[in-house]
């Protein structure tokens, strides 16, 4: 089932996402990859401020290649979801209710998207260059010195994903 939802996300849209729904995205999302979540979890253990509000947000796991002349974005495809798994749960916790990348989660993550009531999104690796066309504004917003890896704020608009794992631990990667 194809579904409209914009950012940030609430708990009602949140809980009508099943595994398997086809959505498009529309809204504010983030760009972060391992090394800015290093980043932004020793902010957290720090207790300093986060360069965004967590709070009903997404985070895309993007490092995007850098943009040609007039475009917005480079390509823009997701990468390896687990290598954020060590950092997601306190993200979740502080109120990250969205992350979008390719592949499994590890059951500690799934759990926490349980109990915190999230969603975690496949976008199709190998097409970042038709997803970089749904990236309609980009700005780095922290960490400039990660380069493509800072992070970004950006302004999707019908940005394709598939609910991979639901609010309820249904896991597409799990499914017969």
């Amino acid at each position: 089932m194809n579904k409209i939802i914009t950012t940030p996300l609430t708990e009602e849209t949140i809980k009508e996402l099943h595994t398997g729904d086809m959505v498009r995205i529309t809204g504010i999302i983030y760009s972060a990859r391992d090394a800015a979540h290093k980043k932004l979890v020793e902010l957290i253990d720090k207790g300093e401020e986060l360069p965004f509000d967590l709070n009903g947000n997404v985070i895309y796991y993007l490092g995007p290649t850098p943009a040609r002349e007039g475009q917005v974005i480079g390509s823009a495809g997701p990468t390896t979801s687990s290598r954020m798994d060590k950092y997601t749960p306190v993200l979740l916790s502080l109120g990250l209710k969205g992350m979008i990348g390719k592949g499994r989660r590890s059951p500690e993550v799934i759990e926490t998207i349980k109990k915190e009531k999230a969603v975690y999104f496949a976008a199709v690796g190998g097409a970042g260059a038709l997803l970089s066309k749904r990236i309609k504004q980009s700005k780095v917003i922290a960490f400039d010195e990660l380069g493509t890896e800072a992070v970004r704020e950006m302004y999707v608009e019908d940005f394709p994903a598939i609910v991979a794992i639901d609010i309820y631990g249904n896991d597409i990667y799990q499914r017969d």
